[in-house]
């Protein structure tokens, strides 16, 4: 259903759990209705010109401008989260996963909502092409100072803080930026090869420069004077950057099935510390990730020079399994994967995609998992995934749904700009950063529903209270969202499952 034009503002509710609305019964889960409203929310994160068919009708055209700091055109892409920033190293790793969740996921979707899925990686592929166009000389960081913009609170279509570009030139160093962006557009080639294989061959011809620039000034994007200042703290790359050369390759290996890509993540893989079980994987840290793309090789072509790829995604999976030996999972008490952070629900998203992808690449190969003495079946690591899915739409101790405008019962004062300030259609004369301020302390709902988008979730202790002064568990990103695609694709095509 096409979202309103421009919601009007709801009944003051009472201020309870950030605002939800009043539950209603709900005997189970529409899987379908969540992937729908999960590509959905891209529409409410974008930058640019707005195409005619954009369904989020209350956003409009925003950074029109971007890119004038350099004298090219660096418009469109998705803002990060609840601002207006456009950070290049998550933005890269949100296309990688949306793309992701379209090969493998993309035939259990309905043919609609693959290509809308489709359309929200090609959103962002698009704009990762003009940040390498300046390759092999310079590859761009990021679109606006985010001090400034975190210090005020203007809906994107009003932006009047400064939209600088920042870029890094040879031979400085952005080995995990450059990697990020060859795997995006890798893996879009790779999503993209049925329908438009001249947009996937561009896409990976791009690919190939992007990770050219990584491997041969190695270093980490954030660590450049003038990088550091824009990017730190809020996407400075803690985890280095070796495993974004990895995971390029990787992505790249399986784009091309080049012996150069296999050779290059079989001799770096101790070096570059994929042979180690990191309980992570998220925009900073690619680990968990490589291991289970890797393995797939090793799954379906029993290509044995990677079987050690495959060891480490086996322990990786056992660590999801609480009576086996070795590293376990955190969990809360109601069951959801948890790993402290600045975003909560990124970790459940995220792990439960390599979860349902791993337990495909088992099942293709007729094979299981062994944990010690246990036999974990494909089944038994869907039902994992699937309890994380449904804890996000609801099955939890708060019984609301983290997902906007899903299920009876959903945050609905959420820290995001464009969602608290009416709409232009709605009130077209702009709104300052001390007017945007005034609307950020109004109590009741935010005026318009950012339909799909993964808040940031409840505390360790299953507790969420929300609010808009909440940022870290009323915020969205792009990051939490882009996984989830895939894996409510799986769950949408089999709602029986159990």
């Amino acid at each position: 259903m096409k979202p309103p034009i421009c919601p009007r503002l709801l009944p003051l509710l009472t201020l309870v759990l950030g605002l939800v609305q009043l539950p209603r019964a709900v005997i189970s889960h529409d899987y379908s209705d969540a992937l729908s409203k999960s590509i959905l929310f891209f529409e409410g994160q974008r930058s640019g010109f707005l195409p005619e068919g954009q369904r989020m009708a209350w956003r409009g055209n925003s950074g029109l401008s971007d890119g004038w700091t350099h004298k090219m055109d660096l418009t469109g892409g998705y803002y990060d989260a609840g601002d207006n920033v456009k950070f290049h190293f998550p933005m890269s790793f949100t296309t990688t996963m949306l793309a992701w969740s379209v090969v493998d996921f993309g035939g259990y979707m309905p043919p609609s909502e693959r290509q809308n899925a489709l359309e929200a990686v090609k959103w962002s592929s698009d704009y990762l092409l003009k940040t390498v166009s300046q390759l092999p000389n310079r590859i761009f960081v990021q679109v606006g100072e985010p001090v400034a913009d975190h210090n005020c609170w203007e809906r994107p279509e009003d932006m009047d803080t400064p939209r600088t570009s920042y870029a890094i030139d040879a031979p400085n160093a952005a080995s995990d930026l450059a990697g990020e962006i060859a795997a995006a557009l890798a893996a879009a080639s790779i999503a993209f090869k049925p329908s438009d294989p001249s947009y996937s061959n561009k896409l990976l011809q791009n690919a190939v420069t992007a990770f050219q620039y990584a491997d041969s000034h190695h270093g980490s994007y954030s660590d450049n004077p003038g990088a550091r200042e824009v990017v730190c703290p809020f996407y400075c790359s803690s985890s280095g950057y070796k495993d974004e050369l990895l995971w390029g390759a990787a992505w790249l290996r399986r784009a091309t099935g080049d012996e150069s890509y296999l050779k290059y993540i079989e001799s770096n893989r101790e070096a570059f510390g994929a042979g180690y079980n990191v309980l992570e994987f998220g925009w900073d840290n690619k680990l968990g990730g490589i291991n289970v793309l890797v393995a797939k090789e090793v799954l379906e072509d029993k290509m044995v020079r990677l079987q050690a790829y495959k060891t480490t995604a086996d322990s990786f999976m056992c660590s999801f399994i609480p009576n086996s030996s070795g590293q376990h999972m955190t969990y809360t008490p109601a069951g959801l994967l948890h790993g402290g952070g600045m975003v909560p629900l990124q970790r459940p998203t995220s792990l439960s995609f390599l979860l349902l992808a791993y337990a495909d690449y088992l099942s293709k190969a007729s094979e299981s998992l062994h944990c010690d003495s246990l036999v974990i079946s494909p089944d038994d690591l869907r039902r994992i995934a699937k309890k994380q899915v449904d804890y996000i739409l609801g099955d939890n101790p708060m019984k609301i749904s983290y997902m906007m405008g899903y299920g009876g019962r959903f945050p609905e004062q959420i820290h995001h700009r464009g969602s608290s300030i009416p709409c232009v259609k709605a009130h077209p004369k702009p709104f300052g950063c001390k007017a945007g301020w005034e609307l950020f302390k109004k109590p009741g709902p935010n005026p318009n529903v950012l339909t799909g988008a993964v808040v940031g979730g409840p505390d360790g202790d299953d507790k969420f209270v929300g609010g808009r002064n909440n940022a870290t568990q009323s915020e969205p990103t792009t990051y939490t969202n882009a996984p989830f695609v895939g894996v409510l694709s799986y769950f949408a095509a089999n709602p029986n499952f159990h």
